[in-house]
């Protein structure tokens, strides 16, 4: 999930995770076996899979786990699923735009239960393309506080080839172009270490303050896609102040 914070948000869903562990496990694990089988099973070699293993280990995802997994997506592993990756577009609770990122072995059934969050908390699922123009696709690395200093990561990401970076009390966000994310993420790599997480996202243009009444029902809606074991990214452009997130999670 990602709305007023990347960080933010990634402390506040830590909570609601920690509860959800094996169901995080499945998910990751699914991904780390689609991204094996869309290449080699090789991390250096295949982006998607480094990205996916970094997310797993991020979680605490056990190795064996994470080997069993690469296995899986490799001919003769034994996962003979086909996933597809699909993208749904809606509104939430207060005017909030969300996209909900699915790995499927079954569109129909997964559309049907997107479909019947939103409706059921207070959204609409749209069209592909109904809101992903309100943001901006860009890649995210998230680096911990004690990793540098703000100068010091500032320098090194803009020097990779980064376009931003925002550094806080909780950590550092590194923002760059898909183009030069693999650049960018494999550079700061070699200078501070994995980072706790590096990915695609969708970066909002633009953010909307609900309602406490609605951020209620919006954080309800998020919590229900993420629960869906199709679903694996939920990404908002809403602005939750740190207040009123701790009011909703407490």
């Amino acid at each position: 999930m990602a709305g007023h914070s990347q960080f933010k948000n990634i402390m506040h869903r830590k909570g609601a995770q920690d509860a959800k562990r094996s169901k995080i496990f499945n998910k990751l694990a699914r991904e780390i076996t689609v991204a094996a089988k869309a290449g080699l099973p090789d991390p250096a070699a295949n982006p998607r899979l480094r990205a996916a293993i970094l997310a797993g280990r991020a979680q605490n995802m056990p190795r064996d786990r994470i080997d069993r997994a690469i296995k899986q997506g490799t001919p003769g592993g034994g996962d003979d699923a086909n996933y597809e990756e699909i993208r749904y577009e809606g509104y939430g609770p207060g005017g909030t735009a969300l996209i909900v990122e699915a790995l499927t072995d079954n569109r129909n059934r997964t559309a049907s239960e997107v479909r019947s969050a939103f409706t059921k908390h207070g959204g609409s699922l749209g069209e592909t393309n109904s809101v992903s123009f309100m943001f901006n696709r860009v890649g995210a690395i998230l680096y911990p506080v004690a990793a540098a200093s703000a100068d010091v990561m500032f320098e090194a990401a803009l020097e990779a080839g980064a376009d931003n970076v925002e550094s806080d009390e909780d950590g550092h966000q590194v923002t760059s172009t898909i183009e030069n994310f693999g650049l960018v993420r494999d550079a700061l790599e070699a200078k501070f270490g994995a980072p706790e997480s590096a990915r695609l996202t969708w970066l909002p243009l633009n953010t909307v303050a609900p309602s406490e009444e609605a951020a209620a029902s919006l954080l309800k809606l998020i919590d229900v896609l993420e629960d869906n074991d199709d679903v694996q990214v939920v990404e908002g452009n809403f602005d939750i102040s740190d207040e009123l997130m701790q009011k909703l999670t407490a």
